[in-house]
């Protein structure tokens, strides 16, 4: 009897890409009272109800580990304890000079994701191929890197934490077409990651 290489003997294929909706803010009061503010300028402008906002991440398992793939503020100046393989400027191209103006790009080996329990509807399950595993973790580093906050790339919508996670996606071969915010919730930046991905 043959063993699947791509299974592992637990029966959980050996690379999974999960993506979680977690709340925008989930943790953190002033990040969810801005996004509320934003999505009712956006809303009112755009003559539309106002949705819940999100900010996704993954988790990566592949036969070497779990790995955790999240844009997130830059805490301290070692960046090797979180596997960061890219930074950059937020609000302003001049201001990522400064700590408090930077972020990172994480791809974590055994790392973890403060507000995961916040999730909406736990993980959902984007691919089992161990090949499309692997090439979502190899991209990452030559993720661009654009002003957080700002349309720099002119793809219509602001680079976030979820156009990395667009981007990462799209780049690693996963199926991102019906990937979608969780009922009457938006991704702002999503599309941002989708539209470099194919440039």
């Amino acid at each position: 009897m043959t063993t699947d290489p791509d299974e592992h003997a637990s029966g959980r294929p050996a690379g999974t890409v999960d993506l979680y909706w977690i709340p925008l803010g989930a943790g953190a009061h002033v990040v969810k009272a801005s996004g509320a503010l934003f999505e009712a300028i956006s809303a009112a402008r755009h003559h539309r109800e106002r949705c819940a906002l999100y900010h996704s991440a993954l988790v990566v398992h592949v036969p070497e580990g779990r790995f955790v793939i999240e844009q997130a503020p830059v805490p301290d100046l070692h960046p090797e304890r979180r596997g960061v393989v890219a930074e950059g400027p937020v609000g302003v191209r001049w201001a990522g000079r400064f700590r408090m103006f930077r972020y990172e790009v994480r791809r974590w080996q055994g790392g973890t994701i403060p507000d995961i329990a916040e999730a909406v509807g736990g993980p959902v399950r984007v691919s089992t191929d161990v090949a499309v595993a692997r090439q979502v973790l190899d991209v990452l580093p030559s993720i661009p890197t654009p002003v957080w906050g700002r349309d720099e790339l002119g793809t219509g919508e602001m680079w976030n934490s979820n156009s990395v996670v667009a981007w990462t996606l799209a780049r690693g071969g996963a199926d991102v077409k019906t990937l979608r915010p969780p009922s009457r919730g938006r991704a702002p930046g999503w599309n941002a990651g989708l539209v470099r991905a194919r440039t």
